[in-house]
């Protein structure tokens, strides 16, 4: 059956980790795109190529760079996922969500996703940081469909607090602490990879979405339902506000979420310790 051969794949690609690593991840961090600063704060770190992973997919996506980084950061061990994986590079739920089983499976008590989107919300602007209340899937696809595997969660996950509520308010206490500034939005997620149309920034608007993005949606469906408290947040690239569009090239996104990446994780390595104690 599928879900027995999804089993077995991660089972190996767990082993095949833990040969290379002995210490047990109290955190998982998956990083967007162009977040990929927190990487290089990561202490004594052990990386391990996607390559090197039996049945691990593989990025496609500029600037994800495919590997796995262990180590130490704000004093908890923790692994970073540098690469994601998306629906309109042709992987299935099961591809896109791998990782988040894998990790789970290593020890990871708590999972921490950050992506860049796109702003719809008029009160955001470029560069903002988005702690994620809630999302909207509009992928067209879901990540547990199929034979449930009940070792992992049940059929029917609950949703109505996907984004752990403690952990929210941790991060924007955390925020407030540092000088940090910390909106908070709900996230839609579109299949892309073609950017929306005016009508379509207009009718995502209407639905209650704030930003719009093409990933973190299936992560967080696996993660809950394998019961792993989820903290999210987008970092707000460019503004897609139907009434003043401007092109926003792929170097532009990168360029400012570079520039507010620093904050992310300085919020990040903040909250680690906070997390590891609950």
């Amino acid at each position: 059956m599928q879900s027995e051969s999804i089993k077995t794949r991660v089972s190996e690609a767990v082993r095949s980790i833990q040969q290379r690593v002995s210490n047990q991840p109290v955190a998982g961090i998956i990083l967007g795109s162009g977040l990929a600063h927190l990487a290089g704060k990561i202490e004594n770190p052990v990386v391990v190529s996607y390559d090197d992973i039996p049945h691990f997919p593989q990025s496609t996506v500029e600037t994800h760079h495919g590997r796995l980084i262990f180590g130490m950061l704000g004093g908890v061990f923790v692994v970073a996922m540098q690469g994601r994986f998306h629906a309109y590079e042709g992987y299935s739920g099961d591809k896109i969500t791998f990782g988040v089983r894998v990790m789970k499976e290593l020890g990871i008590k708590s999972l921490i996703v950050s992506n860049a989107c796109g702003g719809l919300n008029p009160g955001f602007v470029a560069g903002e940081l988005v702690c994620i209340t809630d999302h909207i899937n509009l992928l067209g696809m879901n990540p547990l469909r199929g034979h449930n595997e009940e070792s992992w969660g049940p059929r029917f996950v609950d949703m109505k607090e996907c984004y752990d509520p403690a952990l929210r308010s941790m991060a924007h206490k955390t925020a407030l602490e540092l000088g940090i500034r910390l909106a908070s939005g709900v996230y839609v997620a579109v299949a892309g990879p073609n950017l929306e149309t005016r009508a379509e920034y207009r009718m995502l608007s209407r639905m209650g979405a704030d930003m719009v993005g093409m990933s973190t949606v299936p992560e967080v469906i696996v993660a809950r339902h394998m019961d792993l408290p989820v903290l999210a947040f987008s970092v707000v690239t460019d503004m897609c506000l139907p009434d003043n569009l401007h092109v926003a090239t792929f170097d532009d996104i990168i360029a400012v979420a570079n520039a507010t990446e620093p904050h992310l994780t300085r919020l990040i390595t903040s909250l680690l310790p906070r997390i590891a104690s609950l």
